[in-house]
């Protein structure tokens, strides 16, 4: 039977071999990720036989579809009978790709029906197209990152141990401008945002921060996903600061990410807000998500 336990720290070598190997694109496939929310979504994870799985627990039990080396199909036969035996509803499993959907189709046919999963679409962008922000389309972008470097006396720095602590508490003065919006949602991710500042280089986490008149306004950080692929997981700014939301996606990717062929900002958890944001910058490719569940 398997065995389903909270992320450590130690887990991070096995869990983010399985993840390379499954050369995935998607955000679910960071560790660090994964460990800062685990405890918002009460994440637990299992090893079979080197493949990573892992359940989320925040409501009904969902498990993220198997990756790593391997045949997939002895662990997602496991996942049915631990389903069954420990869950009120039939598996279902999310973070399947279009890739992912098919190779379950094959293996287990007619067994799973398969639904799109839209707010969890993943936002994938060119890296250079947000370095460069050439033409027509990303006319404002430019606009608003010309009257932040004209207006204030600003700077870029990569956030280290000796920032980190201003990045923290420029978070926790973002999140109490707006406390009256969705203070629970808010507290929690000022929680995941703690964790992942705490063990923020044990993670291998990367980020920057952008200062006006000294102060920190913006600051922004993620992890890779594979040789070819960063995955943002955090920006912040001050939404009174005009430019600082562009200036601070420009300058961390030109500073640090101008190796990597993509850029994952993730998904919009069905926010329209965040979506019509994340369409203005072009996706390369906008990363279609589905869940199975099983038909018993």
């Amino acid at each position: 039977m398997l065995e389903f336990k909270a992320p450590e720290i130690y887990d991070m070598a096995w869990v983010k071999e399985a993840m390379t190997a499954s050369n995935e694109m998607a955000c679910e496939y960071c560790f660090g990720n994964l460990y800062i929310w685990c405890k918002v979504y009460k994440n637990t994870i299992a090893n079979y036989n080197g493949l990573f799985l892992a359940k989320d627990g925040l409501e009904k039990a969902c498990y993220i579809y198997p990756c790593g080396k391997g045949d997939k199909k002895p662990a997602i036969e496991e996942l049915i009978k631990y389903s069954q035996a420990n869950d009120d509803s039939p598996l279902e499993m999310y973070c399947l790709t279009p890739q992912s959907v098919d190779e379950l189709n094959k293996m287990f046919p007619d067994k799973f029906e398969i639904v799109e999963d839209r707010a969890y679409f993943d936002y994938i962008y060119n890296s250079q197209d947000l370095i460069n922000l050439a033409g027509r389309k990303y006319h404002s972008k430019r606009n608003h990152i010309s009257y932040f470097k004209n207006n204030y006396d600003w700077k870029y720095e990569r956030i280290s141990r000796e920032n980190l602590p201003e990045c923290y508490e420029m978070n926790r003065k973002w999140e109490q401008l707006r406390a009256n919006k969705n203070g629970e949602a808010l507290e929690e991710e000022l929680d995941a945002i703690r964790r992942g500042f705490i063990k923020y280089e044990e993670l291998g986490f990367v980020g920057g921060l952008l200062r006006k008149d000294g102060e920190v306004v913006a600051y922004t950080f993620g992890e890779e996903i594979n040789p070819d692929v960063f995955c943002v997981h955090v920006e912040k700014a001050y939404p009174d600061v005009r430019g600082a939301y562009p200036m601070i996606n420009q300058q961390f990717c030109a500073n640090e990410l101008s190796g990597y062929r993509y850029i994952n900002r993730e998904d919009d958890v069905g926010d329209e807000g965040l979506r019509k944001a994340k369409l203005s910058y072009y996706p390369e490719i906008l990363l279609k998500k589905y869940k199975a569940i099983y038909k018993g």
